[in-house]
């Protein structure tokens, strides 16, 4: 049985309603989305939030969904809001009961969707505007915190993917 190759988001074509300067962004948060996904298929919810000497799987996909949040919010020019100060202080906890695969890829495609729409609404024009980071408002840019959004979600997408196999074959070699 074959299986067909998967077209990397990058080379599916543009995005429709991003712009196109945008579309990198869209591309690379997709590309995180899937490969996250693809990192929490089969796990159990323990294996999910177990630390095998790094931080959890369930740890990189909801803080990719998190500082994406947190991150957009800034390019907005708004401030964070209480709750997603909340979060910021839970996301290495699974919760009550622990989150499964099923919810927290519900979760991270929702934040996803809401990232593609503000990348659809985002004014082309706007890009180089001023953005302050966090309580001391450090310095950024629309586009600064736009490709910080997506190559920090990259990032936590791999270290999901490479932990996943970690716990994937810890699971074999003890069986598990």
């Amino acid at each position: 049985m074959t299986s067909t190759p998967r077209t990397e988001a990058w080379l599916s074509g543009p995005v429709d309603g991003v712009p196109p300067l945008l579309m990198p962004v869209a591309h690379a948060l997709l590309h995180a989305q899937e490969d996250a996904s693809h990192a929490l298929r089969d796990l159990q919810t323990d294996q999910i939030w177990k630390d095998a000497g790094a931080a959890s799987v369930g740890y990189h996909v909801r803080h990719l969904g998190g500082a994406l949040d947190r991150l957009l919010t800034y390019a907005r020019g708004e401030a964070l809001s209480p709750e997603q100060r909340s979060a910021l202080r839970t996301e290495t906890l699974p919760g009550t009961p622990p989150a499964g695969a099923a919810a927290l890829i519900r979760e991270l495609e929702g934040t996803i969707a809401r990232a593609m729409a503000q990348l659809k609404a985002t004014p082309p024009d706007t890009l180089l505007e001023p953005r302050g980071v966090g309580r001391q408002q450090l310095p950024s840019t629309v586009l600064g915190l736009l490709f910080h959004a997506a190559e920090h979600a990259a990032r936590h997408a791999g270290q999901a993917v490479t932990t996943a196999r970690f716990i994937r074959a810890f699971v074999r070699g003890a069986g598990l």
